[in-house]
């Protein structure tokens, strides 16, 4: 195998043994030795099930490759046969440098174990000693954050403390080769938002295969994407065109082949000045409405730095004032971020950026291009606060974080003082007014005849 290449999967095929009842599990271990001394054909008491069929691929060092399908597709099956904690029936799979994985809920851990038992036995499974562990004790505790039950029996452990731990364990085993399955769906925004900033760091150097049915998180992390369907590669490529082959495919088995499509259009340049989505009455009086509650600063959020400057406070208000703890999508909102400054600054920028639970950037803004004619100049001990003004977006149901920062500078070349990571929570309930990652509020909606 080439030196270049991390995981190599030839002619991969799995398949698994289904009897109806137990008594012909019996069957098949005792009759068909005694058919074949008598001399009779054999027989067979089962029925076939190829979880996977002829599965080829190649991921080079460094890549990240996304792996979607409906459930039963064979993904799974494939991350456990790569991991080596499953057998293949026919093919093999060659894997270059050590493999570290986070698989369904369950797997990998004892659950008469305490979490610390655990961590020392499943990172001497990745080939760690004893001593390297003690080493490293400390930092899988901090990164896990589950306190006192770290000494508890891991069976006593809700689903979100078990991935943290697990996931706390893979981030600190030097793997060249991280398998991560949908267990990350499971847990906080916090924690998420932790994993996959450890994740974009480490997919700078290593590899990843990455098992999702969010074709959206596919699509920000991946290099390319894989599409399993019954066993079957269907399809290889670019995240962009994997994703929309399948997501079409998904479409058409629910709802029919779709029509072809007219290419031609006219773009619509009308000025519109209507500034209130028409139907925002109607939906906040639905069922559609679209509820998100935000919850309080986090000053001890982890950040970075030189803090010259540092941010105490980052909320949302109304336009009357009050301090919001919810919101309802496409309402006004201000987002007020406050500074308190050491140093002079010269030209201060402050700005935020919010993210979904996969860390991708959703939208933000910062307040240089206000201030490029006119720098804003801050002394120490000024306190000081930026607030940014605009329609929240109706979101999809799930949760999403708030990023603050000051810096000095402009746009390309500035000194960073302080970014604080996930400052403030908030999750949106379920709206059934949103297409895509989020719902803009529209100027206005026409339909028409055309010319008329």
């Amino acid at each position: 195998m080439s030196s270049d290449i991390a995981i190599k999967v030839e002619n991969l095929s799995k398949c698994y043994e289904i009897y109806n009842t137990p008594r012909d599990r019996l069957k098949q271990f005792v009759l068909p030795r005694l058919r074949q001394k008598a001399g009779l054909p054999p027989a067979r008491y089962y029925k076939e099930f190829w979880a996977l069929k002829d599965v080829s691929f190649e991921v080079k060092k460094g890549e990240t490759v996304g792996i979607i399908g409906r459930n039963g597709s064979g993904k799974s099956t494939l991350l456990q046969i790569i991991c080596g904690t499953l057998n293949p029936t026919a093919g093999e799979v060659k894997v270059n440098g050590r493999v570290a994985a986070l698989l369904e809920l369950g797997a990998g851990f004892n659950p008469e174990f305490t979490g610390v038992e655990n961590v020392y036995m499943a990172a001497s499974l990745y080939g760690l000693s004893r001593a390297q562990v003690d080493q490293r004790f400390d930092a899988i505790a901090a990164f896990a954050d589950i306190g006192d039950h770290l000494h508890q029996p891991v069976k006593t452990y809700s689903s979100g403390m078990y991935v943290r731990l697990a996931f706390a364990v893979i981030a600190h085993v030097d793997a060249d080769i991280l398998v991560i399955d949908e267990a990350l769906a499971v847990g906080d925004a916090f924690f998420t938002q932790k994993c996959m900033r450890f994740l974009r760091t480490f997919m700078k150097h290593g590899t990843v295969l990455f098992v999702s049915h969010d074709t959206a998180s596919v699509r920000s992390l991946c290099n390319s994407a894989i599409w399993l369907d019954k066993g079957v590669v269907l399809d290889s490529g670019s995240p962009k065109d994997v994703c929309d082959r399948y997501l079409e495919a998904f479409f058409e088995a629910n709802q029919g082949k779709h029509a072809e499509r007219n290419t031609h259009r006219e773009d619509n340049k009308k000025l519109v000045k209507n500034y209130k989505d028409q139907r925002q009455d109607f939906i906040n009086n639905s069922n559609l409405r679209n509820d998100i509650e935000i919850f309080e600063f986090k000053p001890d959020a982890a950040s970075f730095g030189k803090m010259h400057a540092q941010i105490v406070d980052v909320s949302f208000f109304g336009e009357d004032g009050h301090t919001l703890s919810w919101v309802v999508g496409g309402e006004i909102v201000v987002l007020r971020i406050r500074a308190l400054v050491n140093s002079s600054l010269q030209s201060v920028i402050m700005g935020f950026c919010i993210k979904d639970r996969l860390g991708q950037s959703i939208f933000g803004d910062n307040t240089f291009l206000t201030y490029i004619d006119n720098p804003f100049v801050s002394y120490p001990g000024d306190d000081i606060v930026s607030e940014f003004k605009f329609q929240m977006p109706r979101l999809l149901p799930g949760d999403y974080t708030v990023s603050a920062a000051i810096a000095d500078g402009n746009q390309s070349d500035h000194v960073q003082h302080h970014w604080i990571h996930d400052a403030v929570a908030f999750r949106s309930e379920v709206s059934s007014v949103v297409g895509g990652i989020v719902g803009i509020p529209m100027l206005s909606i026409e339909l028409k005849k055309h010319g008329i």
